[in-house]
């Protein structure tokens, strides 16, 4: 099972991979998380504190890993074919509630030199974890999908678009479709989130009816998850709560869609 999770910032994209990550888990399935998000926390919501967070190097960021697996021993001349497997190996990690993060960091291009090692080691990891692997995978995306080949995007079993009921967020919703469809995704589905009343689940209902869109679940708006974020706790350690229940569905629906 290959999933990639993408949405406008601040619409809760990371709990939804966290716990799709962590359900995968739960039902048995060896799972990587890959946080390529600009803005990575998705270790704090798979269990790690600020400090145990803060020790994980983004791929991106290893300039020994990029120098090993591109330089040439030429300035200016980077090698771009080679394996990536020990990369999973060495620099996957562990999380508290077992499943294995990949970090892969954003590349910086002003005042950074060339960019193309880097991107070619990311690109290259992100292609053999999803095409070449049998894991269940999960990949907590940036709105855009341009650093996923066409290639690498058909490979992906579905892709979740999270929404909460804001014009913003649905409008970039289908601006994601857009993309996704045009990257070879066949599956490509939004998932309401923190909706506080049935107006909110209509103005999501609406909006995908007008646009061909399709909701796989909708999460309710939870105060558990606000309290325990505000903690700097993991939801994920709240079973009970609403919306983590709702994630659990969402999982249930996502295997049940890809038997």
């Amino acid at each position: 099972m290959k999933v990639a999770v993408c949405g406008k910032g601040g619409v809760g994209k990371t709990l939804v991979a966290a716990g799709l990550a962590y359900f995968f888990v739960k039902k048995g399935f060896k799972t990587i998380a890959i946080d390529a998000d600009p803005s990575p926390n998705l270790a704090l919501t798979l269990g790690f504190s600020s400090e145990e967070a803060g020790r994980v190097v983004p791929i991106s960021e290893n300039r020994q890993l990029v120098e090993a697996k591109t330089g040439t021993g030429y300035a200016g001349v980077y090698r771009l074919t080679f394996t990536v497997d020990d990369i999973v190996r060495d620099y996957a990690v562990q999380t508290p509630f077992g499943v294995n993060l990949i970090v892969m960091g954003t590349v910086r291009s002003v005042g950074s030199g060339c960019t193309c090692p880097a991107n070619a080691v990311v690109r290259s990891l992100l292609r053999h974890l999803i095409v070449e692997r049998g894991e269940a995978v999960v990949l907590d995306m940036e709105a855009g999908l341009e650093h996923m080949g066409r290639g690498t995007a058909q490979h992906v079993d579905v892709m979740l678009v999270v929404v909460n009921a804001n014009v913003k967020a649905l409008e970039t919703a289908k601006r994601i479709h857009e993309l996704g469809a045009k990257a070879g995704m066949k599956r490509i589905l939004l998932v309401g989130n923190k909706i506080e009343n049935k107006a909110q689940r209509e103005a999501v209902e609406n909006f995908v009816k007008e646009n061909g869109l399709e909701v796989l679940e909708f999460i309710p708006f939870d105060s558990m998850v606000v309290e325990a974020e505000m903690r700097g706790e993991t939801p994920l350690k709240y079973g009970d709560a609403p919306a983590i229940k709702a994630i659990e569905r969402l999982c249930d629906k996502l295997l049940k869609g890809n038997t």
